[in-house]
Order: C-alpha cells, then structure tokens, then sequence
C-alpha cells in the first residue's frame, strides 16, 4: 500500500484530476493493475497484468532515473574529454539502461567509484522509495572477467578483436580467388560485349559499302555529324587507353622517342642551356613514368610488399585498440533456448526437429501460426546479440521443421510431401484462396543482423500456451479483447505447456530458468475470439492481459 500511495503522490503531483486518481486507486484495490517489484514474472504477459504496467512503474522509479542522469553528469564534468586528436584518452563514464524494474549500470572507473554510484542508488531506492534491496544480488562485478545476466542475455566486455577477428589465412586465400575470378568473368564479358560490337559495326560498314557501288546515295533529314564526331572520338580514346595498357605497344612507343637522342650526351649538354637540358630531363622523366612498362615480377612485389604493409598497419592498430579499448558484447543464452526448445517438445533427446502432437488438433493455418508466433518472438527478442546466427538456426531449422513434421502427422503423410505441399515458406491459403506467410522465410531470417533493435518481448506467452478451437455452432458471443466491439467469434480453450508435460513450473532442476508459466487456473479455460484477435494471439502479438479474462465462457 505505501508503494501504491506513493505512485499516486507522484502523478497527482503532474496530473490535477481527483476522479482519475480515485480510479487508479480502485485498480490497485481490486487487484485489477497489480505488479510485484523483482518478479521474474513481471510484464511476461501473464492476466493478472495490465498495459498500464509498464508506464506506473517508469513513473514509479523516476527518481532513480533522475539520481542515474544527475551522476553521469557529475563524472562527466569531472572527467572532461581532451580535444587534442594526436593524444590518446579514455575518460571515465557512467552508463546506465532500465527497462521496467530491471536495472544494470557499467562504469569505466574503479571500484570505488563504482561502489559510490552503486550505494547513492541503492540510497534512493530504499530511503525515496521504501523499497527493499537485495545486497547479495547488488553486488559490484568486473564486466572483464565476469558475464553479467540483464534481460535474460549475457553481457561482458571484451578486447574489440574478440567483436571482430582478424580474417585467417584460409579466409585470405579464399577472398583471393574469390576476387580473381569475379575479375576474370568480367574480362570475358567485356571482351564478349567488343566482340559483339565489332561484329555489328562490321555488318554496318558492309552494307553501307554494297549500298554506295550501287550508286545508292543517302539523305538525312537532320545532320548527325556531331553526334557521330562525338562517339567516334570516344571510341577512339578507349581505343588509345586500351593501347596504352599493353606493355609491349607501350615498350616500343618509348623506343621509338629515347633512341638516338643525342641530348643524352654530356658534351652536348655542356654546351647548351641549363633549361633545355632540364626541359629536356622531365621530358625523359615523364616518358619512362607512363612508358616504360615494369616487369612482372617487379608489380608483383610491390603489390605483395604494400599488403604487407597494410598487414602490419591494420596489427598495430588491432594491439593498441585491445590495449586501450573494450567494446560490450552481447550473446544469448543459447543453452537456455536450448532447452526450451527441448521441453515445449521441438527437438528429441538428440537434438532433432519432432512433432508436437497436441497441435494435431489445430487447422493448418492455427499450426503455422502457433510456430510464427515463437519464431518470431525469439528473433525479435535476440536480434541485438552477437551469437544472433545461433538463434536463427534454432528457428529455421529446428521450429521450421517441427512444424513440418507436425503437418505431416495431421494428414498422416512423409516430411517431403508436406514441404512440397506448403513450401519451405510454409505458404497457406486463406479463407478466400489467397497464399499467406505467417512463419519468417528463410531469405528474411538471412537478412536479420545485429544492427535491429526493438524493444524486447519476452516469447513465454506465445511458447507455453496454444489455442484449441471448439466446434460450436453458438457464435454470438462478443470478442473478449479490449476494445473491440466483433460479434463474428469463434469459441477457443487454453491449453497450458506445463499441463501438457505434467511440469511443476516452480521446479527450477526441471524447468527453464528464467521461462514464466501462465497461472494453472486458467488451464482449459475456453474464451470467445474472433477471427484477427486470434491469429494475433497465436502470433503472439497480443498477450492475455489484452484479454478480459473475467468474461470466460463455461463449456460443459
């Protein structure tokens, strides 16, 4: 209650509105807007939570969000940035991300420092907001030699090559080739595209030849000289450039200007002027720099001698950067998805896609949903961290084919059968024909990186509750999403995960840590959807606190 009372005192303080503060207060007596601050379950999507949630609690810690901007900007005045490039320095900074009542601040610093920000924080939460503190879990960790878990991911400061290796030698080999025979099939289409040129202009000078013996003469309507003049002299200079390329044409054009040159005796250079003979030298100079082809060999070694150079430039750079830098790196837990996919029953005891037999009772479209629903969940969830290629194998590989294997024990038909059927894409028509993609395609998972971010959405919602769709021919009753006013619905009954596996939620050897499970009251309840609130909530865009789960239907 004093938690309550206190958020209140804060909004009254910004909104003058007696009847809009006595309905926030009946919301929190009648349990309807209830959080429970250091939850695991908290905004995981569960009933008895609100979409108010979110906005009372930023409102709610405020003033540690104020205590967290006026540190950093102390330590920022205290440690100002030098402005002279040539001089290497890394001042000391604070920096700090919340995201609901979860909590995580890095700092640069020492220990010390550290330890200060940590007890001016902890002095707001428990002296402003009468909130009480776990110490042990408030501990202060070295980012460098420890991983530290925010949101389910694991953070930890690394060298930058650890972000970003070097490419090995196999790598090197292979771009090499790679870009020699990208240049090669460029020659032949070039060389295929001055053929076919050539063979034309040909054609054309034959014919306009055969045309004049005749006695055939030609009239314009409009003079074309310049037009021809101009792409006659383009031709033409390709013509020379091309020319000059050769190193056997450009070997005897310098033959043919240094042979017999008799400036190029000294007692003639004696007896001339001081500027001819240096007129004459840069003529020489300029010669030999655009003439005079180089071996083979010799462009070789330099070309090998400027990769060695950058080698050791980009080496240097790549030690002083470890040595002075350390860039935050971001993985997933993918033995925790591992495992979670293991126990919805995705994957076997050896790590191959299997069906989920529950879904058997689903239409088609409801099964694929209920994939998309998780697929898409996860990657929007991971799209940020660095191991995010291990989360796209999980669901193109293992959801993908599950949700195969499942199609195919529905219509009692092979695994190829069913790919042929829905496509790798895992296409399904609607009611009115038309081919729908629900689950990510493979080409879109490829093009997901880690340069997205997006809030994060927990998937457990979509993960460990489906829809069973009851045929009842009664319709009438109205959609039980908020705000929306559809009598067209259809009767559907959860069913829960954990119910499916006969898995106590609380036993964490058995369950997944960190894996919300939705209350076991709501277990085979039956609520009335229509059709786009439905496939919302089997894609997981809508939760059940979007539901009105006081309006539940009894189905005998």
């Amino acid at each position: 209650p004093r938690h309550v009372r206190r958020l209140l005192d804060a909004i009254s303080g910004k909104v003058d509105d007696p009847g809009f503060m006595d309905y926030l207060r009946e919301l929190f007596l009648s349990d309807a807007v209830a959080f429970e601050l250091g939850g695991s379950e908290l905004c995981r999507g569960l009933p008895q939570e609100s979409e108010l949630t979110s906005t009372l609690l930023n409102i709610f810690f405020d003033p540690v969000d104020r205590e967290v901007m006026a540190i950093r900007e102390e330590v920022h005045k205290k440690n100002p940035r030098v402005k002279d490039d040539s001089v290497r320095h890394t001042p000391v900074r604070v920096y700090a991300v919340r995201y609901l009542d979860e909590t995580m601040v890095v700092t640069s610093g020492s220990k010390m420092l550290t330890l200060e920000v940590r007890d001016r924080i902890l002095s707001v939460l428990e002296r402003g907001l009468e909130v009480k503190v776990d110490r042990f879990g408030s501990s202060v960790h070295s980012a460098v030699s420890e991983k530290m878990e925010f949101l389910g991911m694991e953070f930890q400061a690394v060298p930058p090559s650890v972000l970003h290796p070097p490419m090995s030698e196999k790598a090197k080999r292979a771009r090499k080739m790679y870009l020699k025979r990208k240049a090669a099939e460029a020659q032949e289409l070039k060389n295929a595209r001055e053929t076919r040129r050539k063979k034309l202009g040909l054609k054309i000078l034959n014919h306009l030849f055969k045309k004049v013996r005749r006695g055939h003469e030609f009239e314009f309507a409009f003079r074309i000289e310049d037009e021809v003049r101009q792409e006659f002299k383009g031709w033409a200079e390709e013509t020379v450039v091309e020319y000059f390329k050769s190193q056997e044409h450009r070997r005897h054009w310098h033959r043919l200007f240094t042979s017999g040159d008799f400036l190029s005796l000294n007692r003639v250079r004696d007896q001339l002027p001081t500027a001819l003979v240096d007129s004459y030298d840069h003529l020489q100079e300029t010669l030999d720099k655009f003439l005079m082809p180089r071996r083979g060999h010799d462009i070789t070694e330099d070309e090998e001698m400027l990769a060695e150079e950058e080698d050791e430039r980009q080496y240097e750079k790549r030690i002083v950067e470890d040595l002075t830098e350390l860039k935050m790196r971001v993985n997933a837990p993918i033995e925790l998805v591992r495992k979670a996919v293991k126990l919805a029953g995705f994957t076997n005891s050896m790590g191959r896609p299997r069906p989920i037999k529950l879904l058997i009772c689903l239409d088609d479209a409801d099964i694929i949903k209920w994939y998309a629903g998780v697929g898409r969940r996860w990657l929007d969830f991971f799209c940020c961290c660095r191991n995010f290629k291990m989360i796209k194998i999980v669901v193109s590989y293992h959801l993908r084919f599950s949700c195969f294997l499942t199609l195919a024990e529905k219509h009692e038909c092979t695994k190829r059968q069913a790919i042929s059927h829905y496509t790798k894409d895992l296409k399904v028509t609607n009611e009115n024909g038309v081919p729908e993609v629900y689950f990510p395609t493979e080409k879109e998972i490829k093009m997901m990186g880690d340069k997205n971010l997006s809030d994060p959405k927990p998937v457990d919602g979509a993960l460990t509750m489906i829809l069973v769709r009851l045929a009842v021919d009664d319709t009438s009753l109205p959609c039980l999403a908020h705000f929306c006013a559809g009598t067209d619905t259809a009767l559907y009954r959860i069913r829960l995960l954990q119910n499916r596996l006969n898995v106590d939620p609380l036993n964490e050897k058995k369950w997944v840590q960190g894996l919300s499970a939705i209350h076991e009251s709501l277990n085979k309840k039956c609520l009335p959807l229509c059709s786009i609130h439905a496939s919302d909530l089997l894609l997981g865009k809508i939760t059940l606190r979007d539901i009105d789960c006081t309006q539940f239907v009894d189905v005998v």
